[in-house]
């Protein structure tokens, strides 16, 4: 840590890491100083424009005593060894791009060693920081939904046959860990989670339906019962023209919403308050696309705010808001539908 401001570094650096960069010269307690790709071309490119350094090998980037916080934004299921390696080296904190891992063991192993450690964990799910996603966890919390009785998440997306051939990973099981459940739609799991709470069983059905050359799904279904009694469906694709915003729905017996995006909407409950018609015209829209039909049509906002709880976390000595544990939540879920799809739609519990 140097003049007050804790040393960022950046694992991976592909197009999700200019927001890291973003990110961290947005606040005023960070400052970027270091990168590290396993190929070396793009973090020699990646470091000359942003001014930092670029390390050779992964275990001279943890070994740089200016990295604080270490942000990783390598494909997905390859977060493991970059994680083990700053717990083992002693940095503060974690950031981790969704998912935490693409496993739920995977998963297990980071947060038992951060623990142990002492290092902050919390994983990038920004949707949870949108302040629409806030006023409805707030009315979830308060009760002013009655008896919640349906969960819905819909992200119906589209990505071209480019977007899997020119970047491979984005197509393979082994190294992305999953399809759109796993690399797009996570964000609206993560929310469905965080409003619906635990989930009890899930069975699903997925398959490729719109891209050629790709082992993972590019559309999946699952209905879901949660540990509460409520009901939930996920619909996921990455091969509907032109892509539309992703939703989430929470239907109660006393009232009920629809977010989509950053915006609301739908808010309407029995007992209407003051504030609702407020609450209608701050969040009746979005502010960006949403990644529908670009990856990179996003806000960083949401990044901001989830390495500000970082560094909040760090300077209050308190668990982040999305912790390991929180960030495992929708993995865990993803996990289960895999499971389920794999043997014909059979109910699963999630691990």
């Amino acid at each position: 840590m140097r003049d007050g401001r804790y040393g960022v570094g950046i694992v991976g650096t592909g197009a999700i890491a200019a927001v890291h960069v973003l990110a961290a010269d947005s606040l005023e307690d960070t400052r970027l100083v270091a990168c590290y790709n396993h190929n070396s071309a793009k973090g020699d490119a990646f470091a000359g424009k942003y001014g930092i350094v670029n390390h050779a090998s992964l275990e001279d980037f943890m070994a740089d005593a200016d990295v604080d916080i270490v942000m990783v934004a390598t494909p997905s299921a390859s977060h493991l060894e970059a994680c083990m390696s700053a717990i083992a080296h002693g940095k503060k904190a974690l950031l981790v791009e969704k998912p935490l891992e693409a496993t739920t063991e995977a998963c297990d192993r980071i947060i038992r060693a951060a623990e142990e450690k002492g290092v902050v964990l919390s994983g990038i799910f920004q949707s949870r920081f949108f302040p629409s996603s806030v006023e409805v966890k707030k009315a979830l919390d308060e009760g002013r939904f009655g008896r919640v009785v349906l969960v819905d998440a819909q992200f119906k997306w589209y990505r071209s046959q480019e977007y899997y051939d020119s970047t491979p990973w984005h197509g393979s099981m082994a190294i992305g860990g999953g399809g759109v459940l796993m690399n797009q739609g996570i964000h609206a799991i993560d929310l469905m989670s965080w409003f619906g709470g635990d989930v009890e069983s899930i069975s699903s059905f997925g398959g490729a339906l719109g891209h050629e050359r790709i082992d993972v799904e590019d559309t999946s279904v699952a209905s879901l019962r949660f540990t509460s009694g409520a009901l939930g469906v996920i619909e996921g694709t990455t091969a509907t023209w032109p892509g539309f915003l992703k939703k989430v729905e929470i239907c109660g017996s006393d009232g009920s919403v629809i977010l989509e995006d950053e915006s609301i909407k739908a808010w309407s409950f029995k007992d209407e308050r003051p504030e609702d018609e407020e609450i209608r015209r701050r969040y009746a829209t979005s502010s960006s696309a949403g990644g529908a039909n670009d990856p990179m049509a996003i806000s960083s906002s949401g990044h901001v705010a989830c390495l500000k709880d970082v560094v909040d976390s760090l300077k209050e000595g308190r668990r982040p808001l999305i912790d390991g544990l929180e960030a495992r939540k929708a993995v865990a879920i993803v996990e289960a539908c895999y499971r389920s799809a794999a043997s014909g739609g059979a109910p699963v519990r999630p691990r």
